[in-house]
């Protein structure tokens, strides 16, 4: 089976695999929270060793699979991520679960680089803005679907389903995996030819700037939205409890920006003319600063759904620059989505420790967001200046 053939395949187990690792990760806060009296303070320090553990284990994971095989690295993360996920539902204390959750990070580590190589392997240069745009979509959809049904399916299973239900979709995801290597043989490398970035796009879209440097723009502006949105995500059951939600009704609400940005992918992918234009990023950043501030600081629910819609589209575009470039301006695809996870993992390891170190040096409810805004509006001047220079160099 060639890769093309089994694209279905790997575009079946993101799917899933958005829509496990979200709702294990994104409700371990409610978790947490209703569970040990976690705050704010304590959910960021959680989000901050998550991010820590992902930054590093990416490195190695895009590596690994380059080398090793995109199937059979993605078998043994998904294994890793079950294993870890039913030892904390045995014994969720404190050790266990903080445990669990760095080793669950490892195995996903091995899955994301793992799955955005497979989704593009072996396209050409015509097919690969297809490919990511689909690629986007079905994680995102998958990530919104678990966000905004997750309170849901908590309040009908217990608490304790974002163990033992995350962890049989993993053992699911495994078995397909080795089920499939009989008819697909894994990719330790690419066997598309060399090619150079999508030329059309890239000629119409930049005077000064090569497709490496929008490359290596992108792996900038990424963590700095990840920093914006791990940020939330821990903040939020604090958040749902100021506007007197419970965690079915945050669930729904909050969810809101999810599908902003699965609805901002499905117009990257079947709109191209944004490739290599430098203000779409940068209008995206300063988009995304100021609606997280007002997403998190609002205390009218119109005011921070039209925040979140706004943010939504400003971290789509941030996210959606990153993978594009990752997967177009290099062959090597396995290292490239690892870098671009690392990147991300960065960007979670920051924003949550800023946001933690925030909360616990200036206390009150608010202290995160005011920080975490601060070193946004410095990724915005830092943008600006690492353009200028690459044009400089140019």
């Amino acid at each position: 089976m060639s890769p093309r053939q089994a694209r279905p395949v790997w575009f079946a187990l993101e799917g899933v695999n958005a829509f496990a690792t979200s709702y294990y990760l994104y409700y371990l806060f409610f978790f947490l929270r209703d569970h040990y009296g976690f705050g704010n303070a304590l959910n960021l320090a959680t989000s901050a060793l998550h991010g820590l553990a992902y930054m590093l284990a990416c490195w190695f994971g895009g590596r690994y699979a380059q080398r090793a095989g995109y199937a059979s690295t993605l078998a043994l993360g998904l294994v890793i991520m079950a294993a870890s996920l039913l030892g904390t539902w045995a014994y969720p204390a404190i050790p266990t679960i903080m445990t669990g959750l760095v080793l669950w990070t490892i195995g996903v580590s091995l899955t994301w680089p793992t799955l955005e190589a497979l989704a593009t392997d072996g396209a050409s240069p015509e097919e690969l803005p297809r490919l990511v745009g689909i690629y986007n979509l079905v994680w995102s959809g998958g990530s919104a679907a678990a966000y905004f049904v997750g309170g849901a399916l908590q309040e009908l299973l217990g608490a304790a389903s974002i163990f033992w239900l995350p962890a049989a979709a993993h053992l699911l995801q495994a078995a397909t995996v080795r089920g499939a290597q009989r008819r697909i043989p894994p990719h330790a490398v690419s066997h598309a030819a060399p090619h150079a970035p999508h030329a059309a796009a890239a000629q119409a879209g930049t005077l000064t700037l090569t497709p490496r440097s929008f490359l290596l723009l992108a792996w900038l502006s990424n963590p700095f939205a990840y920093v914006a949105i791990n940020t939330a995500v821990p903040v939020i059951p604090d958040l749902a409890r100021r506007l007197e939600l419970t965690t079915r009704e945050a669930g729904f609400f909050c969810s809101i920006w999810f599908f902003a940005r699965t609805a901002t992918f499905a117009l990257l992918w079947r709109w191209t003319g944004w490739h290599y234009r430098f203000r779409w990023m940068v209008t995206a950043f300063i988009l995304m600063t100021l609606s997280f501030a007002a997403m998190l600081l609002g205390h009218n629910l119109w005011l921070i759904a039209a925040a979140q819609i706004v943010f939504g589209y400003a971290v789509g575009v941030i996210y959606y620059a990153s993978l594009f470039y990752s997967m177009d301006a290099g062959d090597t695809k396995g290292e490239h989505g690892g870098i671009h996870e690392a990147a991300i993992g960065s960007g979670v390891f920051a924003g949550s420790a800023i946001g933690a170190a925030g909360q616990f040096l200036l206390g009150g409810p608010s202290s995160s967001t005011w920080v975490v805004s601060g070193v946004l509006a410095l990724g915005i001047v830092a943008l600006l200046e690492t353009r200028r220079r690459l044009a400089r160099r140019r």
